[in-house]
């Protein structure tokens, strides 16, 4: 089992940049596909990005395809989202995720596969 926490979320104005981090307990992190999800008010959850373990094998939604970046620090047990030229359309609270996988260059990004959240974090873009 895994416990994850978000933190880096903010209030932050258009065009600013906000740096997620997901702490991870457990001895396999480095075993586990790791996304990035947010919802915002009366939207459905929707996968942001996500990760294989191997950290060479990326996933982006295309509204922020060039501006947003994961990557993962297995050392450190840490999954990060770098989030650049925010806009108010990503304000939503972000969850992290986690799933394990036997296979390194695998990334998902339906909600209901994976089996441990973190508690969300708010990120509010003001315009």
């Amino acid at each position: 089992q895994v416990q994850l926490v978000e933190s880096g979320g903010g209030l932050v104005q258009a065009g600013g940049s906000l740096r997620l981090s997901c702490a991870a307990s457990g001895r396999t992190f480095s075993r586990y596909a790791m996304g990035w999800f947010r919802q915002a008010p009366g939207k459905e959850r929707e996968c942001v990005a996500a990760i294989g373990w191997s950290g060479s094998n990326t996933y982006y939604t295309d509204s922020v395809k060039g501006r947003f970046t994961i990557s993962r620090d297995n050392a450190r047990n840490t999954v990060y989202l770098q989030m650049n030229s925010l806009k108010p359309e990503d304000t939503a609270v972000y969850y992290c995720a986690a799933v394990y996988t036997m296979i390194g260059s695998l990334w998902y990004e339906n909600a209901g596969t994976y089996p441990y959240w973190g508690q969300g974090t708010q990120v509010t873009v003001s315009s």
